[in-house]
C-alpha cells in the first residue's frame, strides 16, 4: 500500500509578481504531486499531496525551483493529513486574515553576495557588511514599521551614490534592500584590546583576529543578533578555559564550520541536515558526530555527547573570519551563562571583561538581540529547539481569527507571543528568567512584540505558576487594567503542539517535561491531556512520588532517585542507591529520608524528567547534573539494539475517585518497572541495556493510554520529546497500533513553545465564556417563555 503524505510550504518574502506560482506549477508537475499554489496576504502557500518519494522530491527541490527574481525570507514547511487533492491548480489569492505588517527575520548571506565578497575586482570585495534583497539582517536592526531604511539601525548612514543608484534600480538585486552598504558608505570593523583601544581596523582586522584566534586566544565577535566568543575548538587547555571563564562547566558549545564540507569531516550529514545548515536560516543543527573525526575537535567541546552543534557562517563578517581560520571554531553565545547575549560593543567590554581577550566590533547598531537558532532532524523531519535568529518574528497560523492576546511564556527557555487575527507572532529565544538581566530582557521584548504591530494587549496568558518571572510580570501588566488568564503548564505544551501542526480537537495530547504546577498545586510532569471541543481535561499521570529537597532535585537526580525509591521500599530506599561512579557524599541520604517522611519540602510530582533523573542515579550513571537535562539526555545516550533480557513493564491503572464526581484518571505504575531495573542492574546487564528497556517502557505505556482512551490522535510534547530514542520509538509504535501521532515542528516542544500554547488556551476560554453567557441568555429566554405559557393557560 502506497503511503499518501501531505505538506503545506509556506513562503514568505518576495514571492508576488515574479512568476512564482507558474514555477511552482511546474515543479509540481514534473514530480506528480497534487495541490495548490496561491498568494496570500503574506506572501503565499503551496500544499503538495502524494506518495513520499515524490512529496520528499518535491521538497528538496523548493529552494533551488524559484523564479530569479523571488526573494525568500523564510519556508516554513509542515506536515499534515491527506486532503485528497485531485490535481494540482494555481488558485486565486487567499485574502483571508488580516494584512498586518511583514516583519522578516534576519536572514543569512546569500551566494550572490558571497561571490562579490570573494571576488577581487568587485567594489566589495572583502567587505562585512555585503548584503542584497535577498540576505543580511532583517529583525535585529530594524526600531519601527515600515520597513524603510529611516526605521533601521542603518538610518546613520548616508548611501553613496552608486549604491543609491542600486537601491532605487527596480531591476537590481538590491533594489529597496534596506541594510544596503559599501565600504564607502558603510559600517566598518575593528579589533579592540580589552580596554576598548583600537589596534586594527577593516581588513586588517578581521586578518589580526584569525591570527588572534589561532594563537589561543579567545575573540568576542559582535555578529548579526549579539555578540560569540569564538576560539579554537580542537586545543582542550583554550576550551577549558572559555568554559572556566564563562562559568560553563559542561554544557555543550556550538562549534561554526567554514564549509558544509568541513562539518562532514566532523559528524554525519544527512541530506535533510545539509539542506538545514545551507537554508536561509543557518540554525546550529545537532548532528552525529564521527567516532574518529576528520578535522580535530576537543573532547571539552561537548564532553561525553554523540552530539555537536553545528552551524556554517551567516554573515560575510563570518565567512571572512572563518577562512581566513580555516578550520572549526567555537561560536558560542556572548554572554555569562543565564544572561542574555550581548550587543552593544561598550555594554561588551564591561560584562565580557575576563572572558574575552579581544573584541572584533563594528559600527552598525544592533536593536534587539536575536541569539542562533537550533535545529534538529527528528522522525524525517525539522524540529526547531531554540526559535530565534532566521525564524523569529515569523507568525505561526492560528484559527479562528480572535482578540488580540500577549503571551508571557514560561520561566525556562522564555520567549513571548503575541495573538494578531489568525496569526501568533513569536518572539526570538529569551532563554532562563532566574537573573536580573535576563528578566529585564523580557519585560523589553514584551514591549517590543506589541509595539511593532501598535497594539496594546488588554488580554494577559500567563502560567499558572504564581512565582515564575513571566506571571509576576503579567501580574504587573493588570495594573495598567489587562485582563489575566493563567494556564496550566501543560495544558499549554499540548496546545501549542496542536497549533504547530494546524490540529482541531479531539485530540490526545502527551505532555512529558521536568516541572510544572498542576490544578491540584502539586508538581505535574507525566500528564495525559484530553483536548475536546469544548475543554481540556487531565485524564491520566504518572504515579507520584516525593522530591526531597524540591528544586533541587533539578540539579541532583539522585534526590530523584531516593523519592522514586521510597515510594517503594521506605527507609530501606538508600540500600538500593549506589554512589559509586560519583564522588558524592551519601551523609545526607538519611536527612533526605526524613524530610520525606516528615513531608518537608518535599513536594511529590508526576514528572516524567524527573523519573529519568532517578533512572540515571539508581544505575550509577549520574547522581549530580552540571546542566538541565544532563543525566536524561546521557540515559538516551546509552541506547543501542542492545535490549535487556526481559521487557519492562509500566502498569497501567484506574485511580480511584475519592468523590463520585471526580473525573476517572488512569495512572502509569513505575514500580513494576523499577523492581526489574534494579534486579537487572545488580545482575550486571549493560546500562545500555537497561536505558533501552527504559525507554521501550515508556513508549509502550503511552501506546498503552492511547489505546484506553481511543482517540486516533496523539501529539507528543515537553522537554522530555526532545529525546530522540523516546520520540522516534513512540511514533513507531503508536503508528503500528494505528494512531497518527504529531510532534513539534517550528514551535519549540520545550518551554520555548509554551507562549503559543497559551495564547490558544487562552482564546478557548474566551470562546468558552462567550457560549457560556449564551447559554446563559437561551436559558432566560426558556424560562420567560414557559412563564407567558402558563399566564395564557390560567386566562
Amino acid at each position: 500500500m502506497i503511503e499518501t503524505v501531505r505538506i503545506r510550504a509556506v513562503f514568505r518574502g518576495v514571492v508576488q509578481g515574479v512568476g512564482f506560482r507558474p514555477a511552482m506549477y511546474r515543479l509540481a508537475v514534473e514530480t506528480g504531486v497534487k495541490g495548490f499554489v496561491s498568494n496570500t496576504p503574506g506572501g503565499a502557500v503551496l500544499e503538495a499531496e502524494g506518495d513520499r518519494e515524490a512529496v520528499e522530491a518535491l521538497t528538496m527541490r523548493l529552494r533551488s525551483s524559484l523564479p530569479p527574481r523571488a526573494a525568500l525570507h523564510s519556508l516554513e514547511i509542515t506536515h499534515l493529513d491527506s486532503a485528497g487533492y485531485e490535481r494540482f491548480e494555481i488558485r486565486e489569492s487567499l485574502q483571508a486574515g488580516d494584512r498586518v505588517a511583514h516583519i522578516p527575520p534576519d536572514i543569512a548571506t546569500c551566494a550572490d553576495c558571497l561571490r562579490e565578497v570573494y571576488d577581487p575586482s568587485d567594489r566589495r570585495y572583502r567587505y562585512p557588511f555585503t548584503n542584497c534583497t535577498n540576505c543580511g539582517p532583517r529583525y535585529s536592526i530594524i526600531t519601527a514599521l515600515p520597513y524603510d531604511r529611516p526605521y533601521t539601525t542603518m538610518a546613520g548612514f548616508e548611501m553613496c551614490p552608486e549604491c543609491r543608484r542600486e537601491y532605487e534600480d527596480p531591476l537590481d538585486r538590491r533594489f529597496h534592500a534596506q541594510p544596503i552598504a559599501c565600504p564607502q558608505c558603510g559600517p566598518k570593523v575593528e579589533l579592540w584590546d580589552a580596554n576598548g583601544a583600537c589596534l586594527a581596523s577593516e581588513a586588517g582586522a578581521v586578518e589580526a583576529s584569525a591570527d588572534a584566534i589561532l594563537s589561543g586566544r579567545i575573540v568576542a565577535v559582535k555578529g548579526l543578533g549579539g555578540f560569540h566568543l569564538m576560539a579554537r575548538a580542537d586545543l582542550d587547555d583554550t576550551v577549558r578555559e572559555l568554559r572556566s571563564r564563562k562559568r560553563r562547566e559542561e554544557k555543550p558549545l556550538a562549534l561554526m564550520c567554514p564549509s558544509v564540507e568541513a562539518a562532514r569531516a566532523i559528524c554525519n550529514v544527512s541530506p535533510l541536515e545539509e539542506r538545514a545548515l545551507t537554508g536561509p536560516e543557518h540554525p546550529i543543527v545537532l548532528l552525529s558526530r564521527h567516532p574518529r573525526p576528520g578535522l580535530p575537535v576537543s573532547n571539552a567541546v561537548a564532553p561525553g555527547n554523540p552530539y555537536l552543534g553545528v552551524m556554517l557562517p551567516y554573515t560575510p563578517l563570518h565567512h571572512l573570519l572563518l577562512a581566513q581560520v580555516g578550520m572549526p571554531l567555537i561560536a558560542t553565545s556572548g554572554n555569562l551563562s543565564d544572561e542574555p547575549i550581548c550587543t552593544d560593543e561598550r555594554e561588551a567590554l564591561m560584562r565580557l571583561e575576563g572572558i574575552a581577550d579581544l573584541f572584533l566590533v563594528h559600527n552598525r547598531p544592533i536593536h534587539r538581540h536575536v541569539d542562533d537558532s537550533i535545529l534538529r532532524v527528528i522522525a524525517g523531519r525539522e524540529q526547531v529547539l531554540r526559535r530565534a535568529r532566521g525564524f523569529a518574528p515569523l507568525p505561526v497560523p492560528l484559527a479562528p481569527d480572535g482578540p488580540v492576546i500577549l503571551a508571557v511564556g514560561a520561566h525556562l527557555k522564555n520567549a513571548v507571543a503575541l495573538a494578531v487575527g489568525d496569526a501568533a507572532y513569536v518572539s526570538q529565544h529569551i532563554g532562563d528568567l532566574d537573573t536580573a538581566p535576563a528578566r529585564r530582557a523580557h519585560e523589553r521584548v514584551v514591549h517590543d512584540v506589541q509595539s511593532l504591530r501598535d497594539v496594546d494587549a488588554r488580554i494577559v496568558a500567563c502560567d499558572l505558576h504564581p512565582d515564575y518571572a513571566s506571571t509576576i510580570a503579567a501580574q504587573r501588566l493588570t495594573a495598567n487594567g489587562a485582563s489575566l488568564i493563567p494556564v496550566q503548564h501543560h495544558v499549554a505544551h499540548v496546545l501549542g503542539c496542536m497549533a504547530d501542526n494546524g490540529l482541531a480537537p479531539p485530540v490526545l495530547g502527551v505532555s512529558w517535561d521536568g516541572t510544572g504546577l498542576g490544578d491540584d498545586g502539586s508538581i505535574w510532569g507525566g500528564e495525559f491531556i484530553l483536548v475536546t471541543h469544548d475543554e481540556q481535561s487531565r485524564i491520566g499521570h504518572l504515579r507520584p512520588f516525593a522530591l526531597p529537597g524540591g528544586d533541587a532535585a533539578m540539579r541532583e537526580p539522585r534526590r530523584s532517585a531516593i523519592g522514586l525509591l521510597y515510594a517503594c521500599f521506605g527507609a530501606d530506599a538508600p540500600d538500593m542507591l549506589s554512589f559509586a561512579d560519583e564522588r558524592v557524599e551519601a551523609s545526607d541520604v538519611p536527612l533526605l529520608i526524613r524530610m520525606i517522611e516528615r513531608r518537608i519540602n518535599s513536594p511529590m510530582t508526576t514528572s516524567v524528567g524527573r523519573l529519568f533523573d532517578a533512572v540515571a542515579a539508581i544505575i550509577g550513571l549520574r547522581q549530580v547534573s552540571r546542566f538541565e537535562g544532563q543525566s536524561a539526555m546521557e540515559l538516551e545516550w546509552l541506547v543501542g539494539a542492545q535490549a535487556p533480557p526481559d521487557a519492562y513493564r509500566i502498569e497501567v491503572q484506574r485511580a480511584a475517585q475519592s468523590r463520585a464526581t471526580d473525573p476517572e484518571r488512569l495512572v502509569l505504575d513505575w514500580e513494576p518497572m523499577l523492581r526489574s531495573i534494579l534486579r537487572d542492574r545488580d545482575a550486571g546487564v549493560p546500562r545500555a541495556a537497561i536505558a533501552h528497556g527504559f525507554h521501550r517502557a515508556l513508549a509502550t505505556a503511552i501506546v498503552d493510554v492511547a489505546s484506553c482512551c481511543g482517540i486516533g490522535r496523539v501529539v507528543l510534547s515537553g522537554g522530555c520529546f526532545q529525546n530522540r530514542v523516546l520520540t522516534e520509538m513512540s511514533m513507531d509504535m503508536l503508528a503500528k497500533s494505528g494512531f497518527r501521532t504529531y510532534i513539534h515542528q517550528r514551535v519549540p516542544p520545550n518551554d520555548g513553545g509554551i507562549a503559543v500554547g497559551q495564547l490558544v488556551a487562552a482564546r478557548r476560554a474566551l470562546a468558552a465564556a462567550q457560549r457560556a453567557a449564551g447559554d446563559k441568555r437561551v436559558s432566560m429566554s426558556a424560562r420567560t417563555t414557559d412563564t407567558d405559557a402558563e399566564r395564557h393557560r390560567a386566562a
